[in-house]
């Protein structure tokens, strides 16, 4: 799948993390914020830039292998989506980050819900399958879906200052079949 969308409702670290260890699982991709009040990635261009000026043709495909992030800027999601479209279209993977509220609606790419695992329903459950974040608490899955360990806390450290974590990661390879699930298509 070219495009998955990532919706974190319960937790804002993991919204802004798991879209980067997301498309890190990738080996090359795009995460595109589509959260106005999403995190101040670094980089020196935002999808409100792009709106505003166009996307330029470098803009529309990778210059190299890797990742690359483009934080939002503050623009609507509604007035993004032709650049965000052209942008699906270019790239081998793109990642949409989404914002935590409202809850998404169903569309052309596939909404992926990245979910806690607590004990004792704070939060409510949702019906398909999910990536479920471990905490220390033991849970069972409420569902089909991807579990991931506990990341560690260099790996934290490393994508919140917008580094790559060290190779091997356990955290960014158990992202990997995130790619390969159906996601309700």
């Amino acid at each position: 799948m070219p495009a998955l969308a990532l919706w974190t409702p319960e937790d804002g670290l993991l919204g802004a993390l798991a879209p980067l260890a997301l498309a890190l699982a990738a080996g090359t991709a795009l995460v595109v914020d589509l959260d106005p009040l999403g995190p101040r990635y670094p980089g020196s261009g935002s999808l409100a830039d792009l709106v505003a000026a166009g996307p330029r043709r470098a803009d529309l495909s990778p210059a190299r292998r890797g990742v690359a992030v483009l934080r939002n800027g503050g623009v609507s999601p509604g007035a993004a989506a032709e650049v965000v479209a052209a942008l699906v279209a270019g790239w081998e993977r793109v990642v949409l980050r989404l914002p935590p509220r409202p809850a998404p609606a169903v569309g052309v790419i596939a909404v992926v819900p990245v979910r806690l695992l607590l004990p004792g329903g704070l939060f409510p459950r949702q019906d398909g399958p999910a990536v479920y974040q471990a905490t220390r608490a033991a849970v069972a899955l409420p569902g089909p879906g991807v579990r991931l360990p506990l990341p560690r806390p260099g790996t934290v450290a490393a994508l919140l200052a917008g580094r790559r974590p060290a190779a091997g990661d356990r955290w960014i390879g158990a992202w990997r079949p995130v790619w390969e699930a159906p996601w309700g298509r």
